[in-house]
């Protein structure tokens, strides 16, 4: 272990830190080092700033991770902790992501004090949600169903729900596990009718290529299942020139040595979906990802999102 401490780069939201501490404490077990051995770095990014307006406006999903890429980049933090399905498909030159912690529940939760499930809501409803997927899949289930954006994080939106802003809301299962906070949700959706976003429950490391060092300390903590389900979903995003702007929903599984991906794009109203599939051996995950991308693009035509 180096003589300074591993500096670990990430967001300051609750579930961030969580994240981070995740990854240390993994780390410090792995390693028998101690709380000392690491450091925390906390890094507000442009994503965290805006506040009023919808991200896909302003720039899509790099705005949770530029300052922190810049930070790693100039070798002011060792490694990046994220949620990722926080991470564009392309990363800047010299970075790569080198980890996936082990991956958490896939599903979106529901979340009301007004019914049991998204199903049993009554008619005309608002829902709340910042995702520009869970909007089309509410409305296509649900068309009568009001959707407004729903900006800020987890115990924010938690609270606007508590003080009566929405009679619902959408959050990934996963962040409030790790937050302790599973006794809020009411029910979860599952992942037939529901797919959840490309990345979801997963945490991923960057860091920067050639820091073997970093990369050997990695190791021991990287979970390959994982990795290797993200490698599809993410070039099936990638075909896709997926971003906050397009209605995505995308989930690889591994069943012995045979993974399947599914994966499904929206119209941002809910209007119209298509859906595609595909499966083979693990070590054709990016081959498999992209031919689930390259049929969906078949599929929906020119002009299918600038319609919706």
């Amino acid at each position: 272990m180096q003589s300074n401490p591993l500096r670990i780069g990430t967001r300051g939201s609750a579930l961030a830190l969580a994240q981070a501490h995740e990854t240390r404490d993994r780390l410090m077990a792995a390693h028998a080092l101690s709380e000392d051995a690491f450091e925390i770095v906390v890094i507000k990014t442009s994503g965290d700033q805006i506040q009023d307006r919808p991200l896909s406006e302003v720039g899509g999903k790099g705005l949770f991770t530029k300052e922190i890429e810049e930070a790693l980049l100039d070798k002011r933090i060792d490694i990046a902790v994220h949620s990722s399905k926080d991470m564009p498909t392309v990363l800047p030159e010299g970075l790569a992501l080198t980890a996936f912690l082990p991956r958490e529940d896939v599903r979106d939760a529901f979340l009301s004090p007004k019914a049991k499930t998204l199903t049993d809501l009554p008619q005309g409803a608002v829902v709340g949600s910042s995702s520009l997927r869970r909007q089309a899949m509410i409305k296509r289930l649900r068309p009568d169903i009001e959707v407004v954006m729903y900006r800020g994080n987890l115990q924010t939106r938690l609270r606007k729900l508590s003080e009566g802003a929405v009679d619902a809301t959408l959050l990934a299962a996963a962040g409030l596990r790790r937050l302790g906070l599973e006794s809020e949700i009411t029910s979860l959706l599952e992942i037939e009718t529901f797919l959840p976003a490309v990345g979801q429950g997963a945490i991923c490391i960057e860091s920067r290529e050639g820091d073997d060092a970093t990369l050997t300390l990695l190791a021991a903590i990287h979970d390959r299942s994982t990795q290797v389900r993200l490698d599809a979903e993410r070039a099936f995003l990638a075909v896709l020139d997926g971003s906050c702007r397009t209605p995505i929903g995308g989930l690889a599984t591994v069943d012995g040595g045979t993974l399947t991906l599914k994966g499904v794009v929206l119209k941002p109203d809910g209007s119209e979906a298509h859906e595609s599939s595909a499966s083979g051996p693990v070590e054709d995950a990016v081959r498999i990802g992209r031919s689930v991308g390259e049929d969906l693009k078949t599929r929906m035509g020119p002009g299918f999102l600038a319609e919706g």
